[in-house]
């Protein structure tokens, strides 16, 4: 068992939460947090398998399984799950990402054992229940949720594009986490089973209770629901290539789009480098707030986009920050290009103002305070830190780490990150203007 900080109040330069981690034999990693300001309970339990997990034919897999473990397992009925806890008052839902699959559901703390057991069933019961007709179904959603929130959708296609176009065949973060068709398609009950024997197995987990709840007897809980789902042969390790490519890459979509926008990914830092909070202090600096510089210049001064946005993903093997500028009608995307690509190019001539640091600081910093404020947010920082980093303390030291960076820092990572040669770019225009 290892403890983490006590609960401190938001200073200067430091936010702490204390909670215990735990392991227990068949290596579930178990992480609790008490607070007992409200009379809640979130439980979130993360595995350790995402879309760079798949293998090439197969893809769409992770997130086709966010679907189907919510279809029930040998003890929990097929709509059950979703009956079971909104019943009791409580909100439920999964997410699937490049890195990770998580499911979590915040209700009474007085219903954690119904929670747990929920959970527990699936990871140990899940097998028995899967059917031919249950995988028809919620494929047929997931193809159904590709062509509404992808193929139809404005700009859809265009993350789908971007990753095709900055990494090469075969690299694990080169396809969307949703998959394609063609794959969902040739998914059988056969190719499901095996997935989840691969994956879903508690020592590829790591589960996270947090709110009002006692430490020893929530340890004492999940020993009873989990204890005896036995643990697994360790999934493969996925070959990445770091660092990827060099060398700028271009691409040109057209879409039903009333105005361009362009997409610049630039190669940076992944969430386990030490220098991941140098480059999310320095997307907040370019495009987070009306005093950001891509949003004065381009949005306030010029006037020729509508919005930008600037961010980093936190990805495990890899980094991509991002910059998403949205052209103004009568704006040529090779126009907004430009504009975006001058103003980096005087941030790396100047280096930020001690104002414009201290701003996109706090202003990071303020993300983190609000995405720790209730116990699901704290359950989800705590178990990606822990299963994408390794460390769950990361949630107590990324406050100080944010506030830790400097002038140098960033100077840093512009020249590091913002370089042509280390950028994809991708512009979507209207199918007319192509």
């Amino acid at each position: 068992m290892s403890t983490g900080g006590e609960l401190l109040r938001a200073g200067a330069a430091e936010i702490r939460f204390e909670f215990q981690t735990h392991v227990l034999e068949n290596g579930l990693r178990v992480i609790l947090h008490e607070d007992h300001s409200s009379p809640l309970v979130s439980v979130h339990i993360m595995y350790h398998v995402g879309s760079k997990d798949e293998r090439k034919g197969r893809t769409g897999f992770a997130h086709l399984f966010e679907h189907l473990l919510f279809q029930g397992s040998r003890h929990v009925g097929e709509t059950e799950h979703f009956r079971y806890v909104q019943g009791v008052g409580g909100t439920l839902n999964g997410s699937t990402w490049f890195d990770r699959t998580n499911y979590f559901q915040t209700l009474p703390s007085n219903n954690l054992d119904l929670a747990l057991w929920l959970e527990s069933d699936r990871m140990g019961f899940f097998l028995p229940a899967i059917t031919q007709k249950k995988l028809d179904n919620q494929r047929g959603v997931v193809k159904n949720e590709r062509r509404q929130s992808y193929e139809n959708r404005p700009y859809g296609l265009a993350v789908e594009t971007v990753l095709r176009n900055t990494y090469p065949e075969g690299h694990p973060y080169r396809h969307p986490t949703i998959g394609f068709m063609e794959d969902l398609d040739a998914a059988s009950l056969d190719d499901v089973r095996a997935f989840f024997e691969m994956y879903y197995a508690p020592n590829n987990a790591v589960l996270v209770l947090a709110g009002d709840l006692e430490f020893d007897d929530a340890l004492q809980r999940v020993g009873h629901y989990f204890g005896e789902v036995p643990a697994r042969k360790p999934p493969p390790a996925v070959d990445t290539p770091v660092p990827p490519p060099p060398g700028e890459r271009r691409a040109v979509l057209e879409d039903r789009v009333q105005v361009p926008r362009v997409y610049m990914t630039f190669h940076a830092p992944s969430f386990r480098h030490p220098a991941f909070e140098a480059s999310g202090v320095l997307a907040s600096l370019l495009a987070d707030g009306e005093s950001s510089r891509l949003y004065r210049r381009l949005v306030y001064e010029k006037k020729i986009a509508g919005e930008v946005h600037a961010f980093v993903w936190p990805l495990e093997l890899v980094g991509m920050l991002w910059v998403v500028a949205t052209a103004r009608p009568g704006v040529t995307a090779a126009e907004l290009e430009t504009e975006v690509s001058e103003t980096l190019d005087s941030l790396l001539m100047e280096g930020p103002a001690e104002d414009e640091l201290l701003g996109a600081q706090n202003r990071a910093r303020r993300r983190l305070v609000r995405n720790l404020a209730g116990v699901g947010g704290r359950s989800d920082a705590l178990a990606h830190a822990a299963v994408l980093r390794g460390d769950p303390e990361y949630v107590n030291e990324a406050f100080a780490r944010y506030a830790e960076v400097g002038e140098e820092d960033i100077r840093r990572s512009v020249a590091d990150i913002l370089r042509p040669e280390n950028r994809s770019v991708l512009w979507v225009v209207p199918a007319e203007a192509a």
